[in-house]
């Protein structure tokens, strides 16, 4: 049985906002090297509360420096995994200067293997779609998809990084600092726990430079670093959610709650110019219309350090009896782009988030997402009911 791991995607389909100037083929036809600068022909654009008080449990020697973290990875990560495994709150400790260009380059994908057959029917699965390939997104970032990013964090294996979307907040019209990935991006599931020191880096490698080129904190952050203050996932995700399986994919959603870097009073949404809306519910299929997807897909061919997309009609994949019905779409990308946000043009014609990206097969033919529904809205305004008053 071959596997299948976590990726993301990009993009969008409103006519007036979204510009392809590429075309998706399959990855036969991709002879070059997808990580070589992109041409005009081969790019995409897409459309423009930390707790008050610590848990009285919290593991002593939290460190606060790089070199504290070194220190405290051989020492104490056992314990905080233990404490993690049982917090009922995402703990968060900011560390300055811990997330530099070479760190964050020797990030790796954050994939998730599964069975192949996983797509037996359900109740309703539509027939594998067509591998569409990814190309470039067109540079800047902060002009072409500004309200995409990458998330970077740590886990007992080393450094591992996500795709990421900020998303509007119903408490704050117009001054967002929420943000939308992927369930197995901030929690390792049933049997582990929250992962640390998560940072989400709007418009990351804005000019998309090759990997190890000599670049100003600037060019790689232009926004800077928005470290999570508050992480939710839904609780299906902790209950079910494996390293290995599709237990779980149809809930494998989270919304970040992220602290400005700079202290000058803007919020994220004010920062990046951008937040997406949530379409929860949305329809599949045709009913839908066209699906895109943003990510910075890692693993190979692929190099870690340029947004990719895709565009593709949905399908329905249906994993477990009585679990909601996910989306899917053809897409080349791999692991890395997982948690990167999915657009659809809306019931009033702007773009909206309709899910992010959650599973993929080894092949890195297609990708599926969950649909967001009353679980995830509920996760979402709680969110934002809690951090209402920030």
């Amino acid at each position: 049985m071959r596997s299948i791991r976590r990726p993301a995607a990009l993009a969008v389909a409103a006519v007036a906002l979204v510009a392809f100037t590429g075309t998706a083929c399959g990855p036969e036809d991709d002879n070059g090297d997808p990580n070589a600068a992109a041409t005009a022909d081969d790019q995409i654009k897409l459309p423009s509360g930390f707790p008050t008080s610590l848990p009285s449990d919290l593991p002593s020697g939290l460190p606060t420096t790089a070199e504290e973290l070194e220190k405290w990875k051989k020492g104490g990560w056992k314990d905080w995994e233990n404490w993690a495994r049982e917090a009922a709150h995402f703990i968060n400790p900011i560390i300055e200067d811990l997330w530099d260009q070479e760190r964050a380059e020797g990030a790796e994908g954050n994939d998730k293997p599964v069975e192949e057959d996983i797509a037996a029917d359900q109740g309703a699965t539509d027939p594998d779609p067509e591998p569409v390939r990814a190309v470039k997104v067109a540079t800047p970032y902060t002009k072409t998809a500004p309200a995409a990013g990458k998330l970077f964090f740590d886990t007992p294996e080393g450094q591992g990084v996500c795709s990421a979307t900020v998303v509007e907040d119903p408490a704050h019209p117009g001054k967002s600092n929420l943000v939308w990935t992927a369930g197995h991006c901030v929690h390792t599931g049933s049997k582990g726990g929250w992962l640390r020191n998560l940072m989400f880096a709007p418009a990351y490698n804005n000019g998309a430079l090759p990997r190890g080129s000599t670049a100003t904190e600037e060019q790689i952050f232009p926004h800077g670093q928005w470290w999570v203050e508050d992480a939710k996932t839904s609780d299906e995700w902790i209950a079910k959610g494996t390293e290995t399986g599709a237990n779980g994919a149809p809930y494998d959603f989270a919304v970040l709650k992220v602290k400005n870097p700079s202290g000058n009073g803007k919020s994220l949404e004010e920062t990046v110019g951008a937040a997406l809306p949530i379409w929860f519910d949305a329809p599949f299929g045709s009913e839908i219309g066209q699906i895109g997807n943003w990510g910075y897909p890692a693993a190979p061919p692929y190099d870690g350090v340029l947004m990719f997309g895709c565009e593709d009609t949905p399908g329905r994949l249906s994993l477990f009896q009585g679990q909601p019905t996910m989306h899917r779409i053809g897409c080349t990308m791999t692991g890395g782009s997982s948690g990167g946000g999915w657009y659809a043009t809306g019931p009033d014609g702007k773009p909206a988030l309709v899910s992010n990206t959650s599973i993929g097969p080894t092949e890195n033919t297609w990708l599926a997402g969950p649909r967001l529904g009353k679980e995830a809205e509920a996760l979402y305004k709680e969110m934002s009911k809690e951090h209402a008053g920030d």
